[in-house]
């Protein structure tokens, strides 16, 4: 029987695009284990995908996840498999639209396909305090000192 995880999630970001983190809460029965990381010039989905997958890459075997996140757009496409059809459709959204962050996206699939996981939608700043700990880990990892490089971004920008 595989082990349940629960994975809060939350992005950050000061200015949109700008510099921005990512905070991630995992509980494991008593356990818990919190991520977290900034970069220099992101966007705020970027970081809200990056906390689903740094959470989910954390995990060293399959599990059964239930995660949280305050973002309908990462709830939605992973809900209503938006995100499933941007990738079948070659990451784009409709004809004329461009799917943004395919880079996450495949990136998020490949771990969803590896892991059980629910996606359930969390009010933000509603007192929830798995939530409120993500949030406040990634805003303080938008604020760090050390800001990295968000290459994806970067690589967006330039195409």
């Amino acid at each position: 029987m595989p082990d349940k995880i629960t994975i809060y999630t939350d992005g950050a970001c000061s200015g949109n695009p700008g510099p921005g983190g990512y905070g991630t809460v995992l509980q494991y029965g008593e356990h818990r284990k919190e991520l977290s990381g900034g970069f220099r010039r992101t966007t705020n989905n970027r970081m809200e995908l990056l906390a689903v997958i740094e959470g989910l890459q954390s995990l060293k075997k399959p599990c059964e996840v239930t995660v949280f996140s305050d973002s309908k757009y990462i709830v939605d496409a992973v809900n209503k498999g938006w995100a499933e059809r941007w990738q079948a459709n070659g990451w784009r959204r409709n004809r004329k639209d461009k799917a943004l962050n395919p880079d996450m996206w495949a990136h998020l699939l490949k771990l969803l396909d590896t892991h059980t996981v629910r996606v359930r939608w969390v009010k933000g700043h509603a007192g929830n305090p798995g939530n409120e700990r993500a949030d406040a880990l990634a805003v303080a990892a938008s604020h760090s000192d050390s800001l990295a490089v968000d290459e994806g971004y970067e690589a967006q920008k330039r195409s």
